[in-house]
């Protein structure tokens, strides 16, 4: 198994980082653009029709990424946000995770005219070490969502199972869409590792389902940072 990592950050007394539509874009555009070795100048650009963010109209010459990390799967959340990666270079999760932080909160920042810190402390982060824990988490990663719609699930007392399938599968603020085989961000996440496991996009929608089915938390003691 690759050396994984589930990283989550946090808003200082768990405040809002992201308050609007523009801000989870801008974020999830920090996703695709902080993830290089060379040093990036970005500000924020509106984005085309194209839900791919590597096909937005930009005035800048585009030139290729040298990785810091594979990102493998995200959800962005009001207050925080996961991201399951490995590094691709000695260092580059934390070069990365720097770089997104610092990047994002210069962005929020200028945007609402406001000093301190934004995120709380250095971001967590815990190594995953089981085979067990590396196919559970993409699926509690991308189950997060569902604490706005069916807060309950976390207690296995799901009443509306269909509806919070349908509500994950229109939520575009993770990786989950690009998962099911639904163009979302798919130039952010390098998802061929983990389709691999599940058994491509089908095998990936039939695991998650099944798993939203059978909870159990236990099962991921040690691998979640909440």
């Amino acid at each position: 198994m690759s050396t994984i990592y589930h990283v989550l950050s946090r808003g200082v007394d768990k405040r809002k980082i992201f308050l609007d539509d523009q801000d989870r874009f801008r974020f999830i555009h920090d996703l695709f653009e902080f993830n290089n070795q060379e040093r990036v100048n970005t500000t924020f650009y509106e984005f085309n029709k194209s839900n791919d963010i590597a096909s937005r109209k930009i005035k800048i010459k585009r030139r290729e990424r040298k990785l810091l990390a594979n990102i493998h799967a995200f959800t962005l959340m009001s207050n925080h946000y996961h991201i399951l990666l490995s590094p691709k270079i000695d260092g580059g999760i934390a070069k990365f995770m720097k770089k997104l932080n610092m990047g994002y909160a210069k962005y929020f920042d200028e945007k609402y005219d406001r000093k301190g810190a934004l995120f709380e402390g250095r971001y967590k982060r815990v190594l995953v070490t089981s085979d067990a824990h590396l196919t559970h988490l993409p699926f509690y990663i991308h189950l997060n969502p569902l604490d706005l719609f069916s807060p309950e699930w976390r207690d296995r007392k799901l009443k509306n199972y269909k509806e919070s399938i349908a509500f994950l599968n229109r939520y575009r603020w993770s990786s989950h869409m690009d998962y099911c085989g639904i163009r979302n961000f798919p130039s952010v996440t390098n998802r061929s590792f983990l389709l691999e496991i599940f058994g491509k996009e089908k095998g990936y929608k039939e695991s998650l389902e099944k798993w939203l089915g059978n909870l159990d938390l236990k099962s991921l003691e040690g691998a979640t940072l909440e």
